[in-house]
């Protein structure tokens, strides 16, 4: 006679997780940034709001499933950038591709028809990202770590890929500060593994320090490649040029 398997309730299933280590060192540098980022939030909630309001109906918040710290799966919030119900088959082609043909890893957000509004901008500043203080809150996710990434993206890791998950997830990284979208999948998985093992305090610090001018970096490029994208009349590079001289 074969057994019925129990079903595991939600609740036993996070008691028998095990625990996120993180060092003390990093819960105090996680939670004196969260500190301070919190009126940012704040702001940025009241200014996200507006903005969605008026360029999409929908919530201003988004939450998604995402995996962690050892392969644990948690809740993940952003400030929603897409509109509401968009597709996902065409982000899940364009992950598998970065992975095969080892090609650095841009995101779609040019040409990513999915994008709200202002969405591009905002993802580009790292804006959207702010609603992690609570993950980092809750011991979910830190300041600085791997990113986590989506569940259909960890199904296609190999056992190497997911060792870079052997430290806690965070908003910003080794990866981040060292080139991101000039780097492959493989380059990242490495950047990522040799964060796990040189983890410091001053590590910390020095990749928060360098995410500033990584950010103001990215925002440049955005506003460059829409600049470029221009027809050139429009440009105002064109428009600000002297008019001709008159001739007798």
């Amino acid at each position: 006679m074969i057994s019925q398997s129990k079903k595991i309730s939600p609740t036993e299933s996070r008691i028998s997780a095990p625990p996120v280590f993180v060092p003390w060192w990093k819960r105090a540098v996680d939670v004196s940034c969260c500190l301070v980022a919190l009126p940012v939030l704040a702001l940025a909630t009241l200014g996200v709001a507006v903005l969605t309001r008026l360029t999409s109906p929908g919530p201003v918040f988004f939450r998604q499933e995402r995996v962690g710290y050892r392969g644990q799966k948690f809740n993940l919030y952003k400030f929603r950038t897409m509109h509401v119900r968009a597709e996902v088959t065409s982000h899940q082609a364009h992950f598998a591709e970065l992975v095969r043909a080892k090609v650095p890893m841009q995101k779609m957000d040019g040409r990513d028809s999915r994008l709200i509004p202002g969405g591009g901008l905002l993802r580009a500043a790292g804006l959207d990202e702010l609603p992690q203080i609570i993950n980092i809150l809750r011991g979910e996710m830190s300041v600085v770590g791997p990113r986590p990434c989506i569940p259909y993206e960890y199904e296609q890791y190999s056992p190497q890929h997911r060792q870079r998950f052997a430290c806690v997830p965070g908003l910003t990284g080794l990866w981040q500060v060292s080139g991101k979208n000039r780097t492959t999948f493989e380059e990242m998985v490495q950047l990522d593994l040799e964060y796990s093992r040189r983890q410091s305090a001053a590590l910390d610090l020095r990749i928060i320090l360098l995410t500033v001018p990584t950010v103001c970096g990215q925002m440049a490029q955005v506003r460059w490649t829409k600049f470029a994208a221009r027809p050139k009349n429009l440009r105002s590079d064109v428009l600000l040029e002297p008019a001709p001289l008159a001739r007798d």
